[in-house]
């Protein structure tokens, strides 16, 4: 089997790199035909053109990775001339992050109309389309009206090479409590400022640590000053390389607590990387996230209202230590096993034959 990575993408991006990472351990060929995603693409499609000989001819597959819609007309043109499969991985609309989600415009704006457009197009012209989570795929199918045996399921998983348990030297005996991530309206960090207020009231010692910049940062910074979180602490942006120390030097991780329907519907790297290490999580009780885990046993889960749940979780989690183990040990294990990337490539790798070269055979 060969596949070609097609498309204006980051290169350090998780999503593609575990992908890529668990096709090659499966013994699927490789090649990539990629552009820094600040490539205009009525700028990347000659260069494309010129690459396509180098990097994609004599390939069964081309793979569309992540927010690379506008790259997929062209790579439908090239998979017909090439007889290949075009297989696009959106991991979210255009649509939804950038208007419902991100509300940079209204719905009835004509930016609104142009991305639901460039999304209809790419999900219509790709032959598999893949989703995160089962309520993601369900929501594309809704949205955009594609056939259920269009879309297949594939989460996004973890990198084993960077996230595994792993010692750290810790500054002080402070119980903490880390997020990490862009501040995206999906990750609710608004929620997690003020859990930590009702933590300090209950218990000063423990910390709330927030790593990484965006969107709603301002916003987070100004609440904890307005609330008076003495145990809140900003720590900016990191490299991903250097995320592993921070997990490893947290006791409890947190996920996602946002109140915007794209956070039902996602399950993000963030929850996947710090069971990979052996840390709880916590998170907000999502559809999409009781596709994978289970309350207590894998994960930690919080009801509305998320503020107090959330609180409460922290300060349970804190007080019983063979909960708090046991969470760490049989997510590492469920992760380990089921969201690898040996595990998903070998996912991907049955999608792949089942969706196509079984299909052709009948």
């Amino acid at each position: 089997m060969r596949l070609c990575f097609f498309g204006a993408y980051e290169p350090d991006y998780p999503r593609h790199n575990v992908i890529k990472r668990g096709l090659v351990m499966n013994k699927v060929r490789i090649s990539e035909c990629s552009l820094p995603p600040k490539y205009k693409f009525w700028l990347r499609y000659p260069l494309f053109l010129f690459r396509y000989p180098i990097f994609c001819k004599g390939q069964d597959f081309f793979f569309v990775p992540e927010f690379c819609q506008k790259d997929v007309p062209l790579a439908k043109v090239l998979s017909l001339v090439s007889s290949s499969k075009l297989v696009f991985d959106p991991l979210a609309s255009r649509y939804e992050t950038k208007i419902t989600d991100w509300k940079r415009k209204s719905e009835n704006s004509w930016q609104a109309w142009w991305n639901c457009t460039i999304d209809r197009w790419a999900f219509k012209l790709s032959d598999l389309v893949l989703a995160d989570t089962q309520a993601h795929k369900e929501y594309y199918c809704q949205k955009y009206g594609l056939p259920s045996s269009k879309v297949a399921v594939l989460p996004v998983g973890f990198n084993d090479t960077l996230f595994r348990p792993a010692d750290a030297e810790r500054g002080n005996n402070h119980f903490t409590i880390l997020f990490y991530g862009s501040f995206l309206p999906l990750h609710g960090a608004e929620v997690m400022i003020r859990a930590a207020k009702i933590v300090s009231l209950n218990e000063p010692s423990i910390q709330f640590r927030f790593v990484g910049s965006g969107q709603t940062f301002p916003r987070a910074k100004a609440l904890a000053r307005e609330l008076d979180c003495s145990n809140v602490f900003f720590e900016g942006w990191v490299p991903q390389e250097k995320l592993p120390q921070k997990i490893a030097s947290a006791d409890v991780c947190l996920g996602i607590f946002g109140e915007t329907e794209k956070a039902k519907r996602v399950v993000p790297h963030k929850i996947f990387q710090a069971l990979a290490m052996k840390k709880p999580v916590i998170t907000a009780h999502t559809p999409a996230v009781e596709e994978f885990f289970s309350h207590r046993k894998n994960i930690f889960l919080c009801s509305e209202p998320l503020p107090d749940s959330l609180a409460q979780a922290v300060l349970e989690l804190k007080r019983d230590e063979v909960l708090r183990k046991k969470i760490a040990e049989q997510g590492h294990q469920l992760v380990g096993q089921n969201f690898s990337p040996v595990a998903l490539g070998r996912t991907l790798k049955k999608i792949l034959e089942q969706y196509f070269i079984h299909s052709s055979r009948r």
